[in-house]
């Protein structure tokens, strides 16, 4: 059980020494209706999985509104969760980049007020700007991660950054009295009935035959957590060589990265044929189809590696040492990753670490991910195509 810190002494358990590890006893009566802040990217969304099926779990009457973007509302579409409904949030200072509208924002906590939450999640970072967001929201109960500056909550449980996201959002789920659901610890999941990702790819003109599929994503938001394209180019011409389709994802914005990798590719005979790009043409519930039905996915610690990762598919993925710790797969069945273990900007030399919390980001933007080799990504790509177990069965 995580350290709960209460608003009110009267709501401490009378043996919170020994109960400590009773989760359940923790959970709030008369909850009908539970509303959960994460309004970030979409690994931040997905992140928040575990969660969202353990307070499903605890609460199964419930209605579970994620407050998000509409890139999660997106997502959910026509997909069974939880939660029940995606409402994106308005810009809002620390929660949702944009133009704050000071009468858009008044009308949406109106709107929230009028829809009765019981119990109001924060899954939204520190606290600083998200805890007054959640009070905003006129919930019976609010719970959440909290800094030492940030405003209270009824029950709240430290924010220290560097720790799993997983598991940060099961710490907060616990202070409601929900223990992990059946799922685990890691993202899951459900596919939207009858979306197949080899019907996206024949669309787009990519014949898929009877071999394996995979799909490489080479971008990253932060190009420090790029490895090469040279090098996802080169695993992905030694796997199309020996029979694979690879197909390169990516938005728009990555078409340019993503044409390099399969022109690099290409220059390989043998492989040039099966290695193709769809970047820029996919709509984000064709690319969750297509990463749905891969047989494994290599990529950056990226948004759609996560998406990966939640939907069942075997990943091999590149991380920087200090993203692993809070946004890595926990299990390695399915799921391989290979680190750079850079600690300083190397052009520079400025602390990447993070435990220097008044250091500010460098303006360089040199891969910390480069001396990761090729053929230990290969390596593993071959080994899940080869063993990777089933995955689990998703929720419904």
């Amino acid at each position: 059980m995580p350290p709960i810190s209460y608003a009110g002494a009267s709501e401490a358990p009378a043996d919170a020494a020994t109960d400590r590890f009773d989760i359940a006893r923790h959970r709030f009566p008369d909850i009908h209706r539970i509303a959960v802040l994460r309004a970030g990217g979409l690994g931040d969304f997905l992140f928040a999985l575990p969660a969202l099926h353990a307070l499903r779990e605890a609460y199964p009457e419930c209605e579970i509104t994620v407050l998000g973007t509409p890139m999660h509302e997106a997502l959910m579409r026509g997909r069974p969760g939880p939660p029940n409904r995606v409402i994106p949030v308005p810009p809002s200072d620390g929660v949702r980049p944009g133009l704050v509208n000071a009468g858009e924002t008044d009308a949406f906590f109106a709107r929230m007020r009028d829809c009765g939450f019981d119990l109001a999640v924060q899954l939204h970072g520190g606290g600083r700007n998200s805890n007054p967001f959640v009070q905003r929201l006129g919930a019976r109960h609010t719970i959440g991660t909290r800094t030492p500056d940030a405003a209270p909550l009824d029950r709240t449980t430290p924010y220290l950054y560097y720790q799993n996201e997983f598991v940060r959002g099961l710490e907060v789920a616990a202070l409601a009295g929900a223990a992990p659901s059946r799922y685990g610890c890691e993202p899951v999941l459900a596919r939207v009935p009858g979306a197949s990702g080899i019907e996206v790819l024949t669309k787009a003109g990519i014949a898929i035959g009877d071999g394996p599929l995979v799909v490489v994503h080479p971008g990253a938001t932060d190009p420090r957590r790029r490895w090469p394209a040279d090098r996802f180019a080169r695993v992905a011409a030694e796997l199309a060589a020996e029979g694979p389709v690879v197909v390169v994802v990516g938005d728009e914005g990555e078409r340019m990265l993503c044409d390099a990798v399969v022109e690099s590719a290409s220059r390989r005979p043998s492989s040039a044929s099966r290695v193709a790009s769809v970047a820029g043409l996919l709509d984000l519930g064709e690319l969750a189809a297509v990463l749905g039905d891969a047989d494994v996915v290599i990529a950056n610690d990226s948004g759609p590696r996560h998406l990966a990762h939640a939907l069942g598919t075997a990943t091999v993925a590149v991380y920087w040492i200090g993203n692993l710790i809070n946004a890595g797969p926990l299990t390695r069945a399915r799921h391989r990753v290979h680190l750079g273990w850079t600690a300083r900007c190397p052009v520079c030399g400025a602390d990447c670490t993070g435990m220097n919390p008044a250091a500010a980001r460098c303006e360089h933007d040199e891969s910390f991910v480069a001396d990761v080799p090729w053929r230990d990504v290969y390596d593993s790509a071959r080994q899940l195509l080869a063993t990777a177990p089933p995955p689990a069965t998703p929720p419904t």
